[in-house]
């Protein structure tokens, strides 16, 4: 069976993420994490994006509580204070370790179901300068992991050189406007968990995944209508 794992949060990218796969494998099932983040109400997003590609090949969701990121501390993502950025330059936001763990429960569940391709939204092109979303820690990673459980899984990062403009881009490929529309309506970024609606998806519009997603459908839709 050639099946994928999507490592799904809930959000724009990750729900692209979901399409892409769809778009290329037999089977498709989806991961989520509670590690006791601010936006926790990403999760409830999940069911939403599911039911609207729903698909023969869309099998079983699976969710792992992490809360250990969350009793570590210290990040704007899992404790109530202002985010602002550090003074190595990153945003407070930043998990340390956050991606290079979600991949490892991910591999560990990929193995045991028999899964070999693994799929994320990394990025980066348009990102918050995380460096457990760079295509070198990734693919690092990548060779980690197959030498530690002796497999042969493959890391896909379809949206890894992709800004935000050109990830709306690809869903339209994908599922068009319907597509593009389920993702602006349901999916959440926004790091403080407001599902305010605004014209490219709720959010509180201040923080730096709204910001990111915000400039992105506008240039999305702005070259949306030039080729229209």
């Amino acid at each position: 069976m050639n099946s994928a794992l999507v490592l799904f949060s809930g959000g724009q990218d990750s729900a692209t993420c979901l399409a892409w796969a769809l778009d290329r494998f037999d089977q498709v099932e989806t991961l989520g994490f509670d590690y006791g983040q601010r936006h926790l109400v990403e999760l409830a997003c999940r069911a939403a994006l599911r039911a609207g590609m729903a698909s023969p090949r869309l099998g079983p969701d699976h969710t792992l509580n992490i809360p250990t990121l969350a009793e570590i501390g210290g990040s704007a993502l899992t404790e109530t204070q202002e985010i602002a950025l550090r003074e190595d330059g990153l945003p407070n936001t930043f998990v340390p370790g956050r991606n290079l763990i979600f991949l490892t429960f991910a591999a560990a569940l990929a193995a045991r179901r028999g899964i070999r391709h693994l799929v994320g939204g990394m990025c980066e092109t348009d990102y918050s300068g995380y460096p457990d979303c760079r295509d070198d820690t990734l693919k690092s990673l990548q060779a980690t992991l197959n030498l530690g459980m002796a497999t042969r899984m493959v890391l896909h990062t379809p949206l890894m050189w992709l800004d935000k403009a050109a990830t709306w881009r690809l869903a339209k490929n994908l599922g068009g406007t319907a597509l593009v529309e389920l993702i602006r309506a349901e999916s959440h970024s926004c790091y403080r968990g407001d599902r305010t609606p605004n014209p490219w998806g709720p959010g509180c519009g201040r923080c730096p995944a709204c910001d990111l997603r915000a400039r992105g459908w506008v240039a999305y839709a702005a070259g949306h209508e030039h080729s229209g």
